[in-house]
């Protein structure tokens, strides 16, 4: 049986957390991987109060093990999710897009482990500073909201990993073994995934969407956005909107007007690729197919396993 910091903290078979992505990561998806050996999540971020409720209430029906929810920090409703959370009792917090000192201490007197999602050293200082127990360390690579000086998951997993003593997660540009084997030599204690999981029957995301992920090709995403909060999406109308309002010089007012609210619900959850938002890491040029959660989190860990019991042959 595997065993380390990551697996010791959250009680899991596998090091292999899935990411909470919003309008994608409902009960089932998160069930599944919960069952399948990993850390299974709910994405709080498109979810109304009483919604999030209703989801935690079918996790615990739906799987025995460990499950987490991760908590966009910046949400309008982050109250009522964190008392929701302690309420019901959720064993295991990702807290993202905002200052984890607003709730970890809260949470962690609640009895729940807190990790926090970060994009540079500085910020991964600041969530050991909170008394979070772990870091999940995000790279450029990683789809959705982002971080803005474009660090790489290969440069930034080792530079985190030397300037904090908690247990480090990596993510972005993670989809199989050979990518969880990678950062894992870098120093991480686990990994999170997010756009191989978007590819699964149970992602709650639209089907016109998971059949525009396995279609991506390389270079068919792009960080933009960043004046208001920088997001990886792929490439269509809606983007080609945003790139003519680059060279209009549009003001931030003006990007934000043309956002405008429910872009990513209606691109990710009700299927429009054109209009809507389509949140996805660059992986998905990687990713090929829809399969079971279970099956993606079997696949992953026994090729990091069979690629870490082999010695290193030069080419």
């Amino acid at each position: 049986m595997y065993s380390n910091s990551i697996t010791q903290l959250l009680g899991i078979p596998y090091p292999i957390i899935q990411a909470g992505m919003i309008w994608a990561s409902g009960w089932e998806l998160a069930t599944a991987v919960s069952n399948a050996g990993g850390l299974g999540v709910l994405g709080s971020g498109s979810m109304y109060p009483q919604e999030l409720q209703e989801q935690i209430t079918k996790c615990k029906q739906a799987t025995v093990n460990p499950f987490g929810v991760n908590v966009p920090l910046l949400y309008p409703n982050i109250e009522e999710h964190i008392t929701t959370i302690i309420k019901e009792q959720v064993p295991i917090v990702i807290t993202s897009a905002g200052n984890p000192k607003l709730y970890t201490q809260r949470l962690i007197d609640a009895g729940c482990i807190v990790i926090h999602v970060v994009s540079s050293t500085k910020y991964a200082s600041k969530a050991q500073e909170a008394g979070c127990h772990a870091i999940i360390a995000e790279g450029f690579e990683a789809g959705g909201h982002n971080g803005r000086d474009e660090t790489t998951t290969l440069c930034l997993i080792p530079n985190v990993v030397q300037h904090v003593s908690i247990p480090v997660i990596a993510a972005g540009g993670i989809y199989n073994g050979a990518t969880m084997l990678a950062t894992m030599v870098l120093g991480a204690s686990g990994v999170q995934v997010g756009s191989r999981f978007v590819a699964s029957y149970e992602a709650s995301s639209h089907l016109n969407f998971k059949q525009a992920v396995i279609a991506a090709s390389e270079g068919d995403t792009i960080l933009t956005l960043k004046e208001l909060t920088p997001v990886r999406l792929l490439k269509n109308e809606f983007y080609n909107t945003i790139h003519e309002a680059y060279n209009r010089h549009a003001t931030q007012a003006q990007l934000a007007l043309l956002l405008g609210r429910g872009r990513a619900k209606q691109g990710m959850y009700q299927g429009n690729l054109q209009e809507g938002e389509l949140e996805i890491g660059q992986a998905s040029a990687m990713i090929h197919d829809l399969k079971p959660a279970a099956l993606i989190v079997k696949e992953i860990w026994e090729s990091f396993e069979a690629l870490a019991s082999k010695p290193y042959i030069q080419q």
